[in-house]
């Protein structure tokens, strides 16, 4: 008994040509990129009234030079952001998974969902470790490595690598430097000196502007990518 691993008369580096063509084809009909950049640019804007006008603990104040610092718990912002990325992840999901039924293929999306929703539950568990050890800094301090890794694990530094990992499921590079190009947004952070002491109900507001401006953009270049590559 014999096989042939190539049909008679068939092209081995032809087969693989088209295996390869239909692998990345399917990787295209698999991307919603807009979709998380959309939810989750919604979700940071939404942020913004949670911090002007949601209620916060003071505590432990002490006086440093001509003024005070006190440790600052934001409740309604932490029940907003928990409550917040837990929906947006799951309208994420849903929407891959209805683009997928679709499209008649499969949706990778629920390893990025998961990480999206566990690193931030890492960023508040880290920052409540943080705050009763006192080493959390005032925000408009400079940089510092602790101050990175706070930024990188509060919310938005969070999306930010949960969507490393969309990229990396997509095989997807414009979204990789996407996602690379807004944590540098993020980390660095870059707000033009827009509402340096504003005070603690609204000195993250331009941030978070920023941030949301910078996923609403992107979210509508994908769309409109994606808009001109369908055929027609």
């Amino acid at each position: 008994m014999t096989s042939e691993a190539v049909p008679a008369g068939g092209d081995p580096r032809r087969l693989l040509a088209d295996a390869r063509d239909l692998a990345r084809r399917v990787r295209l009909a698999q991307r919603v990129t807009w979709l998380p950049l959309l939810v989750l640019a919604l979700v940071t804007f939404g942020a913004i009234p949670a911090y002007r006008y949601g209620h916060e603990v003071v505590s432990e104040c002490h006086t440093i030079g001509d003024g005070q610092a006190c440790k600052v718990w934001f409740a309604t912002v932490t029940f907003y952001w928990l409550a917040a990325v837990v929906v947006a992840y799951v309208v994420i999901a849903a929407g891959y998974l209805r683009v997928a039924r679709a499209r008649g293929v499969d949706a990778r999306v629920m390893p990025y969902v998961l990480t999206g929703v566990a690193l931030v539950g890492l960023g508040f568990a880290f920052a409540a470790v943080w705050a009763r050890l006192g080493l959390l800094a005032y925000p408009e301090e400079p940089s510092t490595p602790v101050q990175v890794l706070f930024r990188l694990l509060d919310p938005p530094g969070a999306i930010g690598l949960a969507l490393l990992v969309l990229a990396w499921l997509e095989r997807h590079v414009a979204l990789l430097l996407f996602a690379l190009a807004y944590l540098v947004v993020v980390l660095v952070p870059i707000n033009f000196g827009w509402g340096a002491h504003w005070g603690p109900h609204t000195w993250f507001v331009p941030q978070l502007a920023i941030n949301g401006g910078v996923l609403l953009l992107g979210g509508a270049g994908f769309a409109l990518a994606q808009r001109l590559r369908r055929p027609r």
